[in-house]
Protein backbone atom coordinates (compact mmCIF):
# COMPACT_ATOMS: atom_id res chain seq x y z
CA UNK A 1 0.00 0.00 0.00
CA UNK A 2 2.76 2.18 0.86
CA UNK A 3 4.14 1.81 -2.88
CA UNK A 4 0.96 2.73 -4.58
CA UNK A 5 0.79 5.33 -2.58
CA UNK A 6 4.48 7.13 -3.59
CA UNK A 7 4.20 5.62 -6.78
CA UNK A 8 0.69 8.31 -7.46
CA UNK A 9 1.66 10.46 -5.21
CA UNK A 10 -1.46 10.23 -3.08
CA UNK A 11 -1.64 12.81 -0.22
CA UNK A 12 -5.02 10.70 1.30
CA UNK A 13 -4.85 7.03 0.41
CA UNK A 14 -8.65 7.04 1.41
CA UNK A 15 -9.51 9.35 -1.46
CA UNK A 16 -9.10 8.03 -4.61
CA UNK A 17 -12.20 8.44 -7.42
CA UNK A 18 -14.09 6.26 -9.94
CA UNK A 19 -12.29 6.94 -13.03
CA UNK A 20 -9.07 7.79 -11.63
CA UNK A 21 -5.54 6.24 -13.32
CA UNK A 22 -3.22 4.49 -11.08
CA UNK A 23 -0.26 3.33 -11.46
CA UNK A 24 0.81 0.01 -10.10
CA UNK A 25 4.46 -0.27 -10.84
CA UNK A 26 7.89 1.45 -9.65
CA UNK A 27 8.19 3.97 -13.08
CA UNK A 28 11.14 6.14 -13.99
CA UNK A 29 12.66 8.50 -11.32
CA UNK A 30 9.93 11.39 -10.67
CA UNK A 31 7.60 9.99 -12.92
CA UNK A 32 4.62 10.29 -9.91
CA UNK A 33 3.64 13.62 -9.13
CA UNK A 34 1.33 14.89 -6.65
CA UNK A 35 -2.39 14.32 -6.25
CA UNK A 36 -2.08 10.80 -8.52
CA UNK A 37 -1.07 12.42 -12.11
CA UNK A 38 1.50 10.84 -13.85
CA UNK A 39 4.08 12.25 -16.30
CA UNK A 40 4.05 11.46 -20.15
CA UNK A 41 0.45 9.68 -21.81
CA UNK A 42 -2.26 11.86 -20.12
CA UNK A 43 -4.30 8.87 -18.67
CA UNK A 44 -8.02 8.48 -20.19
CA UNK A 45 -10.83 8.45 -17.93
CA UNK A 46 -12.49 4.91 -17.51
CA UNK A 47 -16.02 4.57 -18.95
CA UNK A 48 -18.16 3.20 -16.47
CA UNK A 49 -20.77 0.79 -17.46
CA UNK A 50 -24.35 1.72 -16.40
CA UNK A 51 -26.55 -1.52 -15.23
CA UNK A 52 -29.19 -2.59 -17.45
CA UNK A 53 -31.78 -4.03 -17.09
CA UNK A 54 -32.49 -7.94 -19.14
CA UNK A 55 -35.46 -9.33 -19.01
CA UNK A 56 -34.94 -13.12 -20.15
CA UNK A 57 -35.62 -14.47 -23.61
CA UNK A 58 -38.93 -16.64 -23.18
CA UNK A 59 -39.58 -19.37 -25.92
CA UNK A 60 -42.66 -18.68 -28.29
CA UNK A 61 -45.91 -19.24 -26.63
CA UNK A 62 -44.33 -18.97 -22.95
CA UNK A 63 -45.99 -17.08 -20.37
CA UNK A 64 -44.68 -15.37 -18.08
CA UNK A 65 -45.08 -17.73 -14.63
CA UNK A 66 -47.30 -15.89 -11.85
CA UNK A 67 -45.49 -13.69 -8.78
CA UNK A 68 -43.61 -16.00 -5.95
CA UNK A 69 -46.09 -17.57 -4.08
CA UNK A 70 -48.94 -17.93 -6.54
CA UNK A 71 -48.25 -21.21 -8.53
CA UNK A 72 -50.66 -23.39 -9.05
CA UNK A 73 -50.25 -26.66 -6.37
CA UNK A 74 -53.07 -28.55 -7.68
CA UNK A 75 -54.34 -31.11 -9.19
CA UNK A 76 -51.58 -33.62 -8.17
CA UNK A 77 -50.11 -35.50 -10.88
CA UNK A 78 -48.91 -39.29 -10.87
CA UNK A 79 -48.40 -41.80 -8.10
CA UNK A 80 -44.87 -41.96 -5.51
CA UNK A 81 -44.50 -45.14 -4.74
CA UNK A 82 -44.85 -45.94 -0.90
CA UNK A 83 -42.26 -45.00 1.49
CA UNK A 84 -42.90 -43.39 5.31
CA UNK A 85 -41.44 -40.23 3.44
CA UNK A 86 -44.20 -39.94 0.44
CA UNK A 87 -47.15 -40.76 3.19
CA UNK A 88 -45.84 -37.95 5.30
CA UNK A 89 -45.08 -35.56 1.94
CA UNK A 90 -49.36 -36.30 1.35
CA UNK A 91 -49.97 -33.57 3.84
CA UNK A 92 -47.18 -32.59 5.87
CA UNK A 93 -49.73 -30.22 8.21
CA UNK A 94 -51.64 -33.81 9.31
CA UNK A 95 -48.79 -34.13 12.07
CA UNK A 96 -47.39 -36.92 9.94
CA UNK A 97 -43.79 -36.80 10.74
CA UNK A 98 -41.65 -39.82 10.57
CA UNK A 99 -39.52 -40.46 13.74
CA UNK A 100 -36.07 -41.11 13.38
CA UNK A 101 -35.48 -44.13 15.37
CA UNK A 102 -38.72 -46.62 16.64
CA UNK A 103 -40.01 -45.31 19.90
CA UNK A 104 -39.72 -47.80 23.10
CA UNK A 105 -43.32 -49.99 22.94
CA UNK A 106 -45.80 -48.79 25.18
CA UNK A 107 -49.76 -50.10 25.81
CA UNK A 108 -51.60 -48.69 23.49
CA UNK A 109 -54.64 -47.02 24.47
CA UNK A 110 -58.49 -48.62 23.10
CA UNK A 111 -59.47 -44.36 22.87
CA UNK A 112 -60.68 -42.65 20.03
CA UNK A 113 -60.03 -39.05 20.17
CA UNK A 114 -62.38 -37.29 22.91
CA UNK A 115 -62.61 -40.57 24.86
CA UNK A 116 -64.39 -42.18 22.59
CA UNK A 117 -64.62 -46.00 21.24
CA UNK A 118 -63.44 -46.59 17.67
CA UNK A 119 -65.50 -47.56 15.16
CA UNK A 120 -65.10 -50.59 12.76
CA UNK A 121 -64.96 -48.35 9.08
CA UNK A 122 -66.65 -51.47 7.26
CA UNK A 123 -68.93 -54.15 8.43
CA UNK A 124 -66.82 -57.20 6.37
CA UNK A 125 -64.62 -59.84 7.85
CA UNK A 126 -60.78 -59.24 8.28
CA UNK A 127 -58.87 -60.71 5.77
CA UNK A 128 -55.53 -59.41 6.88
CA UNK A 129 -54.08 -58.26 9.56
CA UNK A 130 -51.23 -55.66 11.08
CA UNK A 131 -47.77 -56.54 10.66
CA UNK A 132 -45.78 -53.33 10.63
CA UNK A 133 -43.59 -54.74 7.96
CA UNK A 134 -45.92 -56.06 5.28
CA UNK A 135 -49.02 -54.42 5.93
CA UNK A 136 -49.44 -51.02 7.68
CA UNK A 137 -53.28 -51.94 8.73
CA UNK A 138 -56.15 -54.25 8.35
CA UNK A 139 -57.72 -55.21 5.51
CA UNK A 140 -61.41 -55.46 5.56
CA UNK A 141 -63.34 -57.48 3.00
CA UNK A 142 -66.54 -56.27 1.26
CA UNK A 143 -68.60 -55.92 -1.75
CA UNK A 144 -68.16 -52.82 -4.22
CA UNK A 145 -69.76 -49.70 -2.84
CA UNK A 146 -70.48 -51.05 0.59
CA UNK A 147 -70.03 -48.25 2.65
CA UNK A 148 -66.66 -47.25 4.03
CA UNK A 149 -67.35 -44.87 7.39
CA UNK A 150 -65.26 -42.29 9.76
CA UNK A 151 -63.92 -44.42 12.63
CA UNK A 152 -63.96 -41.34 14.67
CA UNK A 153 -64.74 -37.18 14.05
CA UNK A 154 -61.99 -34.92 12.29
CA UNK A 155 -61.15 -33.31 9.23
CA UNK A 156 -60.11 -34.58 6.18
CA UNK A 157 -56.39 -33.82 5.25
CA UNK A 158 -56.44 -35.52 1.93
CA UNK A 159 -58.43 -37.41 -0.48
CA UNK A 160 -56.99 -39.04 -3.80
CA UNK A 161 -54.70 -41.25 -5.46
CA UNK A 162 -51.54 -39.95 -5.45
CA UNK A 163 -49.74 -43.06 -3.21
CA UNK A 164 -49.47 -46.14 -5.42
CA UNK A 165 -50.89 -48.71 -3.97
CA UNK A 166 -53.33 -47.50 -1.68
CA UNK A 167 -55.98 -46.66 -5.05
CA UNK A 168 -58.69 -43.63 -3.98
CA UNK A 169 -57.38 -42.56 -0.83
CA UNK A 170 -59.13 -40.62 2.21
CA UNK A 171 -56.67 -39.59 5.25
CA UNK A 172 -58.76 -38.22 8.06
CA UNK A 173 -56.88 -36.29 11.28
CA UNK A 174 -58.57 -36.34 14.57
CA UNK A 175 -55.99 -34.38 17.11
CA UNK A 176 -52.39 -33.78 17.06
CA UNK A 177 -51.76 -37.57 17.68
CA UNK A 178 -53.89 -39.54 15.68
CA UNK A 179 -54.70 -39.79 12.29
CA UNK A 180 -56.86 -42.71 10.34
CA UNK A 181 -56.48 -43.73 6.56
CA UNK A 182 -59.33 -45.80 4.37
CA UNK A 183 -57.51 -47.20 1.05
CA UNK A 184 -58.92 -49.11 -1.93
CA UNK A 185 -62.34 -47.32 -2.47
CA UNK A 186 -63.91 -46.74 -5.56
CA UNK A 187 -65.37 -43.81 -5.17
CA UNK A 188 -64.13 -40.57 -2.55
CA UNK A 189 -67.44 -38.67 -1.49
CA UNK A 190 -65.32 -36.38 0.85
CA UNK A 191 -62.25 -33.82 -0.45
CA UNK A 192 -59.72 -32.05 2.10
CA UNK A 193 -60.54 -29.76 4.37
CA UNK A 194 -64.18 -31.42 4.87
CA UNK A 195 -65.28 -31.98 8.78
CA UNK A 196 -66.63 -35.48 9.28
CA UNK A 197 -68.40 -37.58 12.37
CA UNK A 198 -68.14 -40.44 13.85
CA UNK A 199 -69.81 -43.15 11.49
CA UNK A 200 -70.32 -40.47 8.06
CA UNK A 201 -70.41 -42.49 4.97
CA UNK A 202 -66.69 -41.18 3.82
CA UNK A 203 -66.14 -43.99 0.60
CA UNK A 204 -67.62 -46.35 -1.08
CA UNK A 205 -65.68 -50.00 -1.13
CA UNK A 206 -63.30 -51.05 -3.87
CA UNK A 207 -60.97 -52.52 -5.69
CA UNK A 208 -58.48 -49.82 -6.43
CA UNK A 209 -54.55 -50.69 -6.76
CA UNK A 210 -55.32 -54.11 -5.42
CA UNK A 211 -57.01 -57.71 -6.73
CA UNK A 212 -60.13 -57.91 -4.35
CA UNK A 213 -62.80 -55.59 -3.06
CA UNK A 214 -61.87 -54.21 0.30
CA UNK A 215 -60.88 -51.91 2.56
CA UNK A 216 -57.50 -51.34 4.26
CA UNK A 217 -57.71 -49.29 7.14
CA UNK A 218 -54.69 -47.65 9.28
CA UNK A 219 -54.57 -45.79 12.62
CA UNK A 220 -51.24 -43.88 13.08
CA UNK A 221 -49.95 -42.41 16.42
CA UNK A 222 -47.73 -39.25 15.52
CA UNK A 223 -46.68 -40.60 12.12
CA UNK A 224 -46.14 -44.07 13.57
CA UNK A 225 -48.68 -46.99 12.00
CA UNK A 226 -50.28 -48.99 15.20
CA UNK A 227 -52.47 -52.33 15.52
CA UNK A 228 -55.49 -51.24 14.53
CA UNK A 229 -57.22 -54.15 16.10
CA UNK A 230 -55.98 -52.82 19.81
CA UNK A 231 -58.26 -49.65 19.08
CA UNK A 232 -61.49 -50.99 17.35
CA UNK A 233 -63.70 -52.64 19.56
CA UNK A 234 -64.14 -56.75 19.56
CA UNK A 235 -66.27 -58.57 17.49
Amino acid sequence: MKDLVGWNGLADPNQIHVGQALRVGAGPAGAAVAGGATTGAVAQPIAIAQPVDIQPVKPPGETTPPAAGGFKQEPRGGKQPYSDEAWASLNPRAGASVPAAPAPAAPEPDKAPGNTSWLWPAAGQVVETFDEGTNKGVDIAGKPGDPVVASAGGKVVYSGSGLRGYGKLVIIKHDANYLTAYAHNQQLLVKEGDSVSKGQKIAELGSTDTDRPKVHFEIRKQGRPVDPLKYLPAR
